[in-house]
């Protein structure tokens, strides 16, 4: 066994734990993240690859020195035939050669030394609806050349492009602009364009070896992302790419390093194969087990099921996904009244709603709400709700369900400070993010005065991808303003609220929000759809004792996530020394 598979084996407990990667942390992350360890072992076999430790040297093999003077003499060869042009080319630097520490037999040289380095066009061809293909960098997105989502160009588009970098059977397709990369080998017969891609073109295919170059351009690819230039999209130029420097080992090594790596890179295949299928099986004993308490049909069920994943707690919830399904499960007990055991002592629901009834036309008759149409009564109860609890119309128990505006003027009405315009972006379940936050004068804010939010005030985004999102308005504010796509639910009884955003945020609402939601272009809920929502509501007691009970669960479980965090950071610590330590 060679040196680097007693690398990977030896370190096999840091690159399976490593399991997400650096860039996957922030909001809404999920445990199915990069697998680092195992992205950062790819990293290593291509950096000892083009530095000459992968395999052993042999010096029977022929020099890379006289491989050049080979390969100068086909391109002079082209360039009389008038195949190509000449170009000029910078010689090494003394920098350039004292900083190369390359095998022997090796040799430093440029790009454009060893291969035809060209650009596809970087005009706009007119598109039709068949016809030639032309490959842009979003075909080259997977590493491969992919022609699913292709758009085609006339023959005679086709014909000019390829009169400046017509594409054959064993070139190399480097993106150059945007998601800069994804170097393909062209393993088809092309009839197809390039536009904003390069193009690597042999001067001899005796001479050369395009999977070596392959992955010389995959371990390249970050140091050109972080060299590129562009102030909206990001780009390497045609001239970087020639002039880029690379190490070239003898052809012979060259076809043993392809080997290797291909070799190293189905191990890495293999181990990632293996995390996936783990974390995937992992997923499913952790939502089967759940499934069982909210499924449960009796309390002897429920505590069984909770006895099984009570003992193995500390190996069920050891992913971000498994502590996020937790919280959602914690979330439908509550609203389910299997959190927290019924005392019969409790004043019942059915009186508690009866005393918002009444409060409801106390404040019809004083103005303060418009004298609506009695919803329909709720005939067949989505869940079997405890004893002591009742269903009714989300609408029966607010003073104002309806959403913000959009001031007028638009964006132009935002100033540096004022009163806070919330839109949909600053609603989160865990707060408003004011990171982002826009105001509003007081003129445009007392002349929106049906959009006023105050404390207590629940927030609910009703379009777009943030739909379901909901917090509680903060008593900190004192007021804010809402835009048209943030609904406004202000309670009759304000000691409900904190049982409603549960509730909104359960599993339960959240289903009705995306089976109910409404438009084609745009996801949306309206103040119709909102207000005949079903709402289990307990005992009111019972309401702070389910509320206390959710945010003990949900303390725990953040405890969790941090102690995750911190082990994931320490296994990607260990991941890069012991990649660093290797070369």
């Amino acid at each position: 066994m060679g040196a680097v598979e007693n690398i990977i084996t030896d370190n096999l407990p840091i690159w399976s734990s490593a399991l997400q990667s650096k860039s996957s942390a922030g909001r809404g992350t999920s445990s199915k993240g990069n697998l680092y360890g195992v992205k950062k072992l790819r990293e290593l076999v291509l950096d000892l690859a083009v530095r000459g430790l992968l395999v052993p040297q042999d010096q029977n093999d022929e020099p890379a020195s006289v491989l050049l003077e080979k390969i100068a003499a086909e391109k002079e060869k082209l360039i009389h035939q008038g195949e190509i042009k000449k170009q000029r080319i910078d010689p090494l630097t003394e920098d350039d050669l004292g900083q190369a520490r390359i095998p022997k037999g090796w040799c430093l040289t440029r790009l454009i030394n060893v291969y035809d380095v060209r650009d596809g066009t970087h005009d706009s061809p007119k598109y039709q609806s068949t016809g030639f293909p032309l490959v842009t960098s979003k075909n080259l997105s997977s590493g491969q050349l992919n022609l699913d989502n292709v758009k085609f160009i006339s023959r005679q588009d086709h014909e000019k492009i390829c009169q400046r970098s017509k594409v054959d059977k064993g070139d190399i397709l480097f993106a150059m602009i945007g998601s800069i990369g994804n170097a393909a080998l062209v393993d088809i017969e092309p009839e197809f364009s390039i536009k904003n891609v390069a193009l690597f073109k042999y001067y001899n295919a005796e001479y050369s070896c395009p999977s070596f170059l392959l992955r010389f351009l995959s371990f390249a690819e970050q140091q050109f992302k972080a060299e590129s230039s562009g102030a909206v999209q990001s780009f390497v130029s045609l001239g970087k790419l020639r002039s880029f420097l690379i190490a070239l080992p003898p052809l012979p090594e060259q076809h043993r390093i392809v080997a290797k790596v291909d070799e190293l890179m189905a191990l890495c295949d293999t181990l990632e194969q293996q995390q996936e299928d783990s974390i995937q099986a992992h997923e499913t004993l952790v939502e089967a087990l759940l499934e069982a308490l909210t499924s449960a049909a009796d309390a002897d069920a429920f505590q069984a099921a909770w006895q099984r994943i009570s003992e193995h707690f500390d190996v069920l919830f050891t992913t971000q996904h498994s502590i996020d399904k937790l919280k959602e499960t914690i979330l439908q007990l509550a609203v389910m009244g299997k959190l927290v055991p019924q005392d019969p002592k409790d004043e019942p629901a059915s009186i508690f709603l009866e005393k918002i009834a009444s409060e409801r036309e106390l404040l019809i008759k004083k103005g303060k709400v418009k004298n609506q149409a009695i919803l329909p009564e709720i005939k067949n109860e989505p869940f079997s709700s405890p004893l002591g609890w009742r269903f009714c119309r989300l609408n029966n128990l607010v003073v104002r369900l309806g959403s913000g505006s959009t001031p007028r003027g638009g964006k132009s009405a935002y100033k540096q400070k004022g009163i806070p315009f919330l839109r949909s972006q600053n609603v989160w379940n865990d707060g408003l993010h004011l990171d982002d936050i826009a105001f509003i004068s007081e003129e445009t804010h007392e002349s929106m005065s049906n959009t006023h939010v105050y404390p207590d005030d629940i927030l609910l985004n009703i379009t777009g991808a943030s739909l379901g999102r909901s917090t509680i308005f903060p008593k900190e504010l004192k007021t804010a303003n809402v835009s048209q796509h943030v609904t406004i639910i202000r309670l009759i009884n304000l000691k409900m609220g904190p049982f409603l955003h549960c509730l909104i945020l359960s599993p339960y609402v959240q289903k009705l929000v995306w089976a109910r939601q409404v438009g084609m272009a745009i996801e949306g809920l309206s103040k119709k759809v909102l207000e005949q929502f079903e709402i289990p509501v307990p005992p009111l007691a019972e309401q702070y004792r389910i509320v206390a009970r959710v945010d003990e669960l949900m303390a725990l479980c953040d405890q969790l996530k941090e102690s995750l965090q911190q082990a994931q950071q320490t296994q990607i610590h260990l991941t890069d020394a012991v990649v660093e330590n290797a070369l």
